[in-house]
């Protein structure tokens, strides 16, 4: 067998407007928009990441921009929701600013010993927030830049973005995990004690599988019955899990293979390389190699356009169809709910 997985290293949704999509993940959440490039299978469609204050994998979730599809409707076989972790204690608080933002609250509610919020961005997608233990880091210049020369020090995987609108004591930590929803639960559990996940403990209708990674260690598999599905702005297209190096990946593709599964090809995402894996439940997995923080050295990340070199090229095409994107500080409030609750999948 591939070595194991240790964990997530990304999670990907839909959303509608680009630039709202930002003033949500970047301003209400307080993320660090630390990437902004395009949707390798379609270069004119925006491909945006947001994390800590690295980028580093497992607190990363991206985005593809999909202005013009139709809704997507949450429901089998799909990621559910998508948690991130925050410091306990930290709930009345984000209770407060979401509300601020005119987004959704519901909550909190009990889990596993943790209390979870839930709220949706702007195209309907399930976000939710889990407060746990832990004390927050103190906040210095240098662990909030990702800077690494003149004696700083690189973030590490849990160093929240406190240089944002968001501060210490409250900012999201990283993806906590993920919700999904499969047409073959055993299925799904079966895959995900493949990758090296286990089973740690369940509840009324959510089992929880978990890795002995850091961060982004858990997956909740939901027996619950629902419609089918549908793709497009406001669901969850996928969650990638860790992987060493590039030979693992080849070593799982293998393995999937030889197995039945319904695997592709090892690819060059330029940032990383991943392989994506439709289990037998339905639920789309991404295996994507280990790197540093996806945060690039521009001075302000999200604020410029990055292409890897194999689309440089087109680089005048491609600004060309893409709107320009505003970096918001997140300090000042405003619509971060496109829709009305009720007209949302």
């Amino acid at each position: 067998m591939p070595a194991p997985t240790t964990g997530t290293h990304h999670v990907t949704g839909i959303v509608g407007d680009a630039q709202t999509a930002v003033d949500f993940y970047a301003g209400a959440l307080g993320l660090r928009f630390v990437k902004q490039t395009v949707n390798f299978e379609d270069v004119l469609q925006h491909h945006l990441y947001f994390g800590d204050a690295g980028g580093n994998p497992g607190t990363v979730f991206t985005a593809f921009a999909d202005p013009h599809g139709d809704d997507g409707r949450i429901g089998k076989p799909q990621v559910e929701a998508v948690t991130f972790a925050v410091p306990e204690g930290s709930l009345e608080f984000w209770q407060s600013r979401l509300a601020d933002f005119d987004a959704p609250v519901e909550g909190p509610e009990e889990r596993f010993g943790e209390r979870v919020l839930r709220t949706r961005d702007p195209a309907g997608t399930r976000v939710e927030l889990s407060a746990s233990s832990g004390d927050a880091p103190a906040a210095t210049d240098d662990a909030t830049t990702g800077a690494t020369g003149d004696g700083a020090t690189a973030p590490t995987a849990t160093d929240p973005w406190t240089d944002g609108p968001v501060s210490a004591d409250a900012a999201v930590r990283g993806i906590a995990g993920v919700s999904v929803l499969s047409v073959n639960p055993f299925a799904t559990a079966a895959t995900l004690e493949t990758l090296g996940f286990e089973y740690d403990r369940e509840r009324d209708e959510r089992v929880r599988y978990r890795t002995d990674g850091d961060p982004a260690t858990a997956v909740d598999i939901v027996h619950r019955e629902t419609d089918f599905g549908r793709e497009g702005p406001g669901t969850l297209h996928h969650v990638a899990v860790r992987v060493d190096a590039e030979d693992d990946l080849h070593a799982w593709r293998e393995h999937f293979d030889d197995n039945g599964y319904d695997v592709s090809r090892v690819k060059d995402r330029h940032f990383f390389h991943s392989l994506y894996v439709r289990e037998p439940g339905g639920i789309l997995v991404e295996l994507a190699t280990e790197t540093g923080g996806l945060v690039s050295d521009h001075p302000t990340p999200g604020a410029a356009l990055e292409l890897p070199s194999f689309f440089e090229a087109d680089r005048d095409l491609v600004e060309s169809q893409l709107p320009e994107l505003t970096v918001p500080d997140g300090r000042s409030t405003g619509r971060a709910a496109s829709r009305d609750e009720s007209e949302r999948p």
